[in-house]
């Protein structure tokens, strides 16, 4: 905690002591008096209570030992404290008090005991909440720095995921000598370009990564020729939607790795729907080979999409993917933030 607050909450408190004494006996410089006497055994009591009990024995569990040392240390305060008062201040050492009061009685033992005990606790309690409050803003920005960094993870597993897919691509077609090797080599490059410069950002417009993905379905259309057949619709306005780049692709990707045998055509449906500028609904459809039903090896792609959905929208999202009739779907439905 700074200095000035410090000062700030000794000043003040001293002040309202000052006129509230003074007001009550209407004798403002016996209210000065007494309240330099008192501060001055407050104020190193307090820090003593604060930084030296508490981290000694109260967080290590040591509670004999503190409760000891803090009556030690309030019996040491009252003889002080009195002490100084009968010697600068007044031989009337509880003017307040009904009658006649004497040092060290009974009752002026407890009063004083109890104001020094109340000045304690306050300082105290509005440290340990200071504390309190720093503690979990620290541990909120701890717990937001290492949800980007497990995002900046994931998101980058996908780069260099998607560019061993399409070098391999790139491996067949030159095995084969084919034409469309210049093709793929070009497309790559542009791929390449929105990559590493324009998904920088938290979120990318929505048109701009379905054009990311029509650029990915044109490679595959350079390896696959006529046996691509994909379809986008799009449902609803999406041109202010936004959502987190290189999201979808996994989607995309896994219908071409595990979508269909080496002969068959590769069939693809993806649906975009703006639902009430609410959520956004992702649909994908395609082929499915079951070779690849119990295949461990699919990568980190679908499940690299599940941990970014949980850290980016918690509960507030749903994802199905499931097999049916040997046709693979996905069901993506996600906020629009």
């Amino acid at each position: 905690m700074p200095k000035k607050y410090h000062f700030i909450f000794w000043a003040g408190y001293f002040l309202i002591n000052f006129i509230r004494w003074g007001s009550y006996f209407d004798d403002y410089v016996y209210s000065l008096k007494s309240n330099l006497v008192e501060f001055f055994i407050h104020i190193p009591i307090t820090y003593f209570h604060i930084y030296y009990l508490i981290p000694k024995f109260v967080l290590k569990k040591k509670l004999p030992l503190y409760l000891i040392t803090a009556i030690l240390t309030l019996a040491v305060a009252y003889i002080v404290r009195t002490e100084l008062n009968l010697l600068l201040v007044t031989s009337n050492i509880w003017p307040e008090a009904i009658g006649t009061q004497k040092a060290y009685s009974f009752n002026h033992i407890v009063a004083v005991t109890i104001g020094e005990v109340y000045v304690v606790a306050l300082a105290t309690a509005i440290k340990l909440t200071m504390d309190w409050i720093a503690e979990r803003k620290k541990n909120s920005q701890l717990k937001q720095l290492q949800l980007k960094t497990e995002l900046k993870y994931l998101k980058s597993q996908i780069q260099p995921h998607f560019f061993f897919n399409t070098l391999n691509n790139l491996y067949y077609l030159t095995i084969e000598k084919s034409d469309k090797a210049s093709d793929v080599v070009l497309k790559l490059s542009e791929i390449m370009q929105y990559v590493l410069y324009d998904v920088k950002e938290p979120k990318i417009g929505l048109l701009n990564e379905i054009n990311y993905i029509e650029s990915y379905l044109e490679l595959e259309r350079l390896r696959h020729g006529e046996k691509v057949n994909s379809e986008i619709q799009i449902r609803g306005n999406i041109d202010d939607i936004s959502i987190p780049p290189l999201l979808l692709l996994p989607f995309i990707e896994n219908c071409f790795k595990h979508g269909s045998k080496n002969n068959e055509e590769v069939r693809l449906d993806i649906h975009f729907e703006n639902e009430k500028n609410e959520h956004l609904i992702f649909k994908a459809k395609n082929n499915f080979n079951s070779d690849y039903a119990d295949d461990k090896k699919r990568g980190i792609g679908i499940e690299n999409v599940r941990r970014r959905l949980e850290l980016l929208y918690k509960n507030k999202y749903s994802l199905e993917t499931k097999v049916i009739d040997n046709t693979f779907n996905v069901l993506l439905k996600i906020p629009i933030l």
